[in-house]
This record gives structure tokens, C-alpha cells and sequence, in this order.
């Protein structure tokens, strides 16, 4: 990208300073702290990708990586709806949890839907609406939603019939039945079923509508098989070919997204798998052989900062920020990522956090950790730069006279044409406008003296519009739009990703087939 304050005048200046210092400044271990100060300055504005769907799984980025999971329709987070068939009514949590569980539901909504977390290929946990779980009651053979850490006492296996019906035997042994409208227990003992509407322990099951999969999907769907399925795809979906791609494209930074769970290596809580901590350290050495810089992204966090696979959430739910001991384990992370990383000469920055959304994730939570977060890195290098951001669906402002205090902030701002279904019905030449007017007036507003640099972390030359599919030379209008736009940010861009499974989502393809042009000025 091409920040404002770096003319031609000022690079004169940098290069007549750095011959100098070569003179003047002592040596701190090969590298004196004030050379590492002015190198991370001249090496802005980045021209970055990101390296997504590596390190942190995304289904929508590989979904190859899901094809041999068994019940791979019944993914942690997958919500089910249960029609009893001799009822014909929906099951659900009375009151929404906390309650008895009732068959007497003629439609299904929140209520009626139950959240699941896969124990194994057939076993699961019921989540209602309210968040407990379900579990037989203490006082009989009643379902009750009362349990707030499912164990064997709420573990549930699914048996499943050719026509998505579902018998569901309890932890009792004996199988659930909708007994009465107002009564499901588990206390059905015959074994033998036709699948017929008779029957009251069989259920009809509604998959249509799962969480984003992503990382603890991928890894409890495998179970025991997860080590060698991720570590192939480590292994395989970058490498070391990529990053001599990357410099001979004229790129000169790659932002490396990475999950707390890598910094718990070699043991991190299951379902993950350990031996990710390894490929950031090669992604390392690849980078400083190719001269690229690296900006490294905590994606994400213990509790999800958004619900997204992306933050490597079980069940969509938001949970980060809400207690001390959350956020004290992302400043954990951060602080074993600054320890390991802030002496390797190619490292540029270190992001706290990526998109938290707002409202789930409130204000003075985000301050805290940014407080905390930021003195982390600081204990270890004063000349890393700590990039933050302003919550998703919130004013993007709103952190820029808190961030500003910070010394080498970088504030991170995301910009899409197409995850918004409003896009789609604009014309190819709307979304042109929309790029050269409203986003080059949201990065302007963004950009204030004094204020932190700004990095446009993620974008893509994929856009929706009204007209069907985009002819080639309106994708390189369109990219071509977002560069000279994007091009302004003070701190510099990064698309988003190197390799996707949609070709317009991927920088490699895009390059490679002309869409995009990179030299070594632009």
C-alpha cells in the first residue's frame, strides 16, 4: 500500500540515516534496537496476504478437509430439530431451558432447536436455546435441560434410520419417547422398531441448518484421526513454494492467522491437535529467507470473539470477554506469542484479537484486553507493532483517541463487497462507486493525525452485483479500485487469502490468471 507519509523526500532521508547509524549505532546481539525500529518503518506500507484457512480452519475456504468424517451432517454446533411422529408435534425445552422437555410444538423456532456437541461419530450433548443441557431428571424418567457441564450423565447416541429418522438412547440404556404431548422421557425398553408413526421413541430429524465449521469441528469430527488429517494439511496447503511465490509476486508481508490453542503446544486442550506451533516456526524461516515480514494474528480466542468458524467456536456461541479469567487467557496467548516471536528480525506486528462483534463483545472488555494485551508485547520488544480494532457492526472509530495512546499502533480495518447480501443488487459500477467513494471516506475517517496507523487486513476481489457473473476485465476494474483505494492505508493491506476453494478469494489464482498486478511500487 502506499502510506502518505512515506514520499520519495522521506525514503532519501531513511536511507541516508540507516547509512549513518551503520556507523554510529552499537550492536545488541547482531541487531541493535534503533535498526530494528527504522527497518520495521521502512518496510511500510505492506502489500500483505493472508494466509487463511492453514493454521485456522475454515469449511468455506477447504471443505475437502470434512469429506471422511462419519455423520459429518452432525458437526458440533449442527442445530437439530426433533418432530416427534406419533405426536406430530416438536420436541423442545419448556420456557426455553431450565425446564422438562415437551413434544407439543406444531412449528419450530428457537425454542424447538437443540444445539449439538458430537462426543463421538453417533454420541452427542443436547444444548437448548438457553444453554444447559439435556440430561434425565433426578426424580424420575423425565428429560430435563438443567445441566451446565455435560458429562456421561448427558451423553446421548443417535441411531438413525435410511429415511432421517432417529431413534435417541438415553444414558439410562433405554431409549427417549414422546409418552404424551407433555412428557419425554426415557424409559422405552423395546429394542425392535419398524420406523413407523406408532412408534413413540422414533423421531423425525431436521439438519438444515449448522454453524460455520471450522477447527473444532474438523478436529472432533476426525477424533483420534484429527492429528494426521491436520497435519497433512499443514504439511501441504502452504509451503515453503508458496512464500518464493509470494516474493516473486511482489509481495512484501504475510499476515498468518493462528488459534490460542497453538500457543498451548505440545499439549493443547482437546479436540485440538498439537504440532501447529512447529509450521508457524517454519512459516518464520520461509519468510525470512523470501525478505517478507510478518504480521501475526491471534484469529482466534478461548470463547469465540464472534461465533464464526473462523474463532474456532464449538457452537456459535460469543462467550469471549464476559468473565476475567477469558480474557486473561488471550493475554496468555499474546504474551507466549511476544516471548517467541519478537527476536525473529521478520516479524512486523502482533494482532490482539480479530473481529469481535458488537454487541455480543462490549466496549470496556475490548479496552482491558487491549490494555493488557498491548503491555504484554511491550515486555518484550518496544518497536513491534500491536494492531487492534474497532468491534464488527459497531463505529469503526470508536477505539481511535483510546488506541492513539498506544506507541506503533496500527488500528485493522475489514472491507467486503460480499458478505453482504446488499451488495448483490448493486450494478458492476456501483460497486466501482461504492469503493472509490464510501470505503475510500471510511478509510479517510479512520486515518487521523496522530492517530494509529491503518491497516486494511482483509479484502478480496470478489464482489456480488445484480448482473450474473462478472466478465474478467470488471473483476480487474473492480481489484484494480480496491488497490488504489486501499493503497492509501498508512499501515498497508492484506488480501484475503493466498489459496480459497472460490478463485476471486484467492490472491495465488488472481495473480496468476492476470486479474491482479503487483510491482514493486504499487
Amino acid at each position: 500500500m502506499k502510506g502518505l507519509l512515506h514520499c520519495r523526500w522521506l525514503s532519501l532521508v531513511i536511507v541516508s540515516y540507516c547509512f549513518v547509524a551503520l556507523f554510529l549505532i552499537p550492536s545488541d546481539n547482531g541487531r541493535s534496537k534503533d535498526t530494528r525500529a527504522l527497518s520495521s518503518s521502512a518496510a511500510l506500507p505492506v502489500k500483505a496476504v493472508n494466509l487463511g484457512g492453514w493454521l485456522v480452519v475454515e469449511g468455506w475456504m477447504t471443505p475437502w478437509l470434512f469429506d471422511n468424517i462419519t455423520n459429518k451432517d452432525m458437526l458440533d454446533g449442527t442445530q437439530l430439530k426433533l418432530r416427534s411422529v406419533k405426536q406430530n408435534m416438536y420436541v423442545c425445552a419448556e420456557g426455553g431451558g431450565d425446564n422438562i422437555l415437551v413434544a407439543n410444538r406444531t412449528g419450530a423456532a428457537w425454542w424447538e432447536t437443540f444445539k449439538l456437541w458430537r462426543v463421538n461419530e453417533t454420541t452427542f450433548y443436547l444444548r437448548v436455546a438457553f444453554g444447559q443441557f439435556v440430561r434425565i431428571s433426578t426424580k424420575g424418567s423425565e428429560l430435563v435441560a438443567n445441566a451446565t457441564n455435560p458429562g456421561k450423565s448427558e451423553e446421548f447416541v443417535f441411531i438413525r434410520s435410511s429415511n432421517n429418522r432417529v431413534r435417541i438412547r438415553a444414558p439410562n440404556g433405554l431409549f427417549v419417547q414422546a409418552r404424551s404431548a407433555d412428557a419425554v422421557t426415557a424409559d422405552y425398553g423395546e429394542e425392535g422398531t419398524n420406523w413407523g408413526d406408532d412408534d413413540p421413541s422414533v423421531f423425525e430429524m431436521d439438519l438444515n441448518w449448522r454453524v460455520e465449521i471450522g477447527e473444532y469441528q474438523v478436529t472432533n469430527g476426525y477424533g483420534p484421526n484429527a492429528t494426521s488429517v491436520l497435519r497433512n494439511h499443514w504439511n501441504t496447503f502452504i509451503t515453503e513454494d508458496d512464500f518464493r511465490t509470494m516474493a516473486e509476486y511482489n509481495l512484501t508481508a504475510v499476515r498468518i492467522p493462528v488459534g490460542w490453542w497453538t500457543t498451548r503446544d505440545p499439549e493443547p486442550p482437546k479436540p485440538f491437535v498439537n504440532g501447529s506451533l512447529q509450521i508457524v516456526d517454519s512459516a518464520f524461516n520461509w519468510a525470512e529467507k523470501y525478505n517478507l515480514r510478518v504480521i501475526l494474528d491471534l484469529h482466534a480466542t478461548n470463547g469465540s470473539t464472534n461465533g464464526w468458524d473462523l474463532s474456532g467456536t464449538r457452537d456459535g456461541t460469543v462467550d469471549w470477554g464476559k468473565t476475567d479469567e477469558n480474557i486473561n487467557q488471550s493475554v496468555a496467548a499474546i504474551d507466549f506469542l511476544a516471548s517467541r516471536y519478537t527476536q525473529r528480525s521478520c516479524l512486523l506486528a502482533i494482532e490482539l484479537l480479530n473481529e469481535a462483534l458488537a454487541p455480543d463483545i462490549s466496549i470496556d472488555s475490548l479496552k482491558k484486553y487491549y490494555q493488557a494485551g498491548y503491555d504484554a508485547v511491550r515486555k518484550y520488544s518496544s518497536e513491534i507493532y500491536v494492531i487492534t480494532s474497532s468491534r464488527l457492526r459497531a463505529d469503526q472509530r470508536e477505539l481511535l483517541q483510546y488506541i492513539g495512546t498506544f506507541k506503533k499502533s496500527v488500528i485493522d480495518v475489514h472491507y467486503y463487497n460480499s458478505l453482504d447480501g446488499w451488495f448483490s443488487g448493486l450494478s458492476v459500477q456501483r460497486n466501482l462507486d461504492f469503493i472509490n467513494n464510501e470505503r475510500s471516506r471510511d478509510l479517510s475517517s479512520v486515518t487521523v493525525e496522530n492517530g494509529p496507523l491503518v491497516l486494511v487486513g482483509e479484502w478480496s476481489g470478489e464482489f456480488w452485483h445484480s448482473g450474473g457473473e462478472a466478465s474478467k476485465e470488471e473483476y480487474q476494474r473492480f481489484a484494480q479500485a480496491e488497490l488504489n483505494v486501499f493503497g492509501r492505508a498508512t499501515f498497508g493491506w492484506a488480501y484475503w487469502s493466498w489459496k480459497h476453494e472460490i478463485n476471486h478469494w484467492s490472491l495465488k489464482w488472481m495473480i496468476a490468471n492476470g486479474y491482479i498486478s503487483l510491482n514493486k511500487t504499487s
